[in-house]
């Protein structure tokens, strides 16, 4: 059984997540600051982790980047609904989707599913490895090498890159994307893959700005050229 560690200062906003959680049949955990929460993920990481930007003592964001830097956990922020610089700086940290407050406990708790998938669903079969350029993936091992040297992908980077690569040339938008790779469509959120994509971009590619095979199609969505 998976675990899930929610971190909210608020009691009543960690109970009813936790609740649905539960329901979901998972396992949780649960801080009520920054401080605590990184004890818990240091004493047994969880299987991932739902986190409040906004927490007394360390901020959720400055936990995330201290998860990230150390594994691949999948996280999931809570942020403010008018608050879309600690969304976006967040998904640059390395958080792999959020929701905003007031939230949906169903929603929220379908999104931390979504995110336990360890593989993207129309590229879940995919066991071979798929080469372009310096970069090699494999789909099994979950992991990605540039030159020889493995790349530090977030769980939906990987996802995301697996996804685009075996679906070479084709566009796909960023609706699409949000639905094949998390699970889910929504025109609100397609700034996760827009972050994601440029993340992805300054890993695989030799120059980031000038991208050869993550390309932005204009007024389309994205592509992948091997």
């Amino acid at each position: 059984m998976s675990t899930v560690l929610v971190v909210d200062d608020e009691p009543i906003v960690r109970d009813v997540v936790v609740r649905y959680l539960e329901r979901e049949g998972y396992r949780t955990l649960q801080a009520a600051d920054g401080d605590e929460a990184q004890r818990i993920v240091e004493r047994k990481p969880p299987s991932a982790v739902v986190l409040d930007v906004m927490l007394p003592g360390q901020s959720g964001l400055e936990l995330c980047r201290w998860i990230r830097s150390r594994s691949d956990l999948p996280i999931v922020l809570l942020t403010a609904l008018g608050e879309e610089t600690d969304r976006i700086v967040g998904l640059e940290l390395g958080a792999d989707d959020y929701v905003t407050k007031p939230f949906s406990p169903r929603e929220l708790a379908v999104r931390v599913r979504n995110l336990m998938r360890r593989a993207a669903p129309a590229a879940a079969g995919t066991t071979r490895t798929i080469s372009f350029g310096d970069v090699v993936i494999d789909p099994a091992a979950r992991e990605t090498h540039k030159r020889g040297e493995p790349l530090a992908l977030t769980l939906k980077e990987f996802d995301l890159l697996l996804f685009l690569a075996t679906n070479p040339r084709q566009v796909f938008s960023r609706g699409q994307l949000m639905d094949r790779v998390w699970g889910y469509e929504s025109a609100l959120d397609t700034g996760t893959v827009t972050v994601h994509i440029r993340r992805l971009r300054t890993k695989i590619e030799d120059d980031a700005s000038h991208p050869r095979h993550l390309e932005t199609v204009f007024g389309a969505g994205y592509r992948f050229t091997p």
